[in-house]
């Protein structure tokens, strides 16, 4: 597979993010909120500068969206995963059960935010590219994601308080809010190298 890699100037943004969270972590320990703010922060300015994603791990696919496992702190702590989204993808209505943030690299994607227990979305948000967002089970969690554009795909970076992809989580049914289990996983084996360059 031929790659554009990112310019060193790139892969030092992402080396740096990956620092600063783990120092963030390290330091907010459960302070959810702090980790919402300085992460958000953080993020923000990982986002903000398009130059850092290698070319597989932005790469969509024809049916469904990909996520691809980008970093996770060997304390399983955070994760870091970029979500590409085909023209017109989207998500079922799902939880995280971990506070997590969303930051758009490219495109734009539209969030359906849902209440416990209720199949009517109480409001919707959409993300531009640069903004940041978050979620977690004590400011709401509960939500459905889409592609904001039908004829281009567009990539959003999630920053999760765990592993996400070994989590536990839950999709709901769209007209009765049944849940079921699941686990995400990744759609890559392998991870970008941030020292490259």
């Amino acid at each position: 597979m031929s790659e554009t890699s990112p310019t060193p100037q790139g892969a030092a943004r992402l080396r740096g993010f990956i620092a600063g969270m783990t120092r963030l972590v390290e330091a907010a320990g459960t302070d959810e909120p702090r980790l919402l703010a300085e992460g958000g922060a953080l993020l923000g300015g990982l986002v903000a500068v398009d130059d850092w994603l290698p070319d597989r791990f932005a790469q969509p696919h024809p049916e469904h969206y990909m996520q691809y496992l980008l970093h996770c702190d060997p304390l399983q702590r955070f994760s870091v995963v970029s979500f590409v989204w085909g023209p017109g993808q989207r998500t079922p209505i799902h939880d995280h059960t971990v506070w997590g943030l969303i930051g758009v690299l490219r495109g734009a994607e539209v969030a359906e935010l849902f209440a416990p227990g209720t199949a009517t979305p109480h409001a919707t948000e959409r993300l531009e590219a640069g903004m940041v967002d978050a979620v977690s089970p004590r400011i709401g969690d509960i939500h459905r994601v889409a592609n904001a554009f039908d004829d281009r795909t567009s990539i959003s970076i999630h920053v999760y308080g765990a592993n996400i992809g070994a989590v536990a989580r839950h999709v709901f049914d769209a007209a009765t809010l049944a849940p079921k289990g699941f686990v995400s996983g990744y759609a890559n084996t392998v991870l970008p190298n941030p020292w490259r360059g």
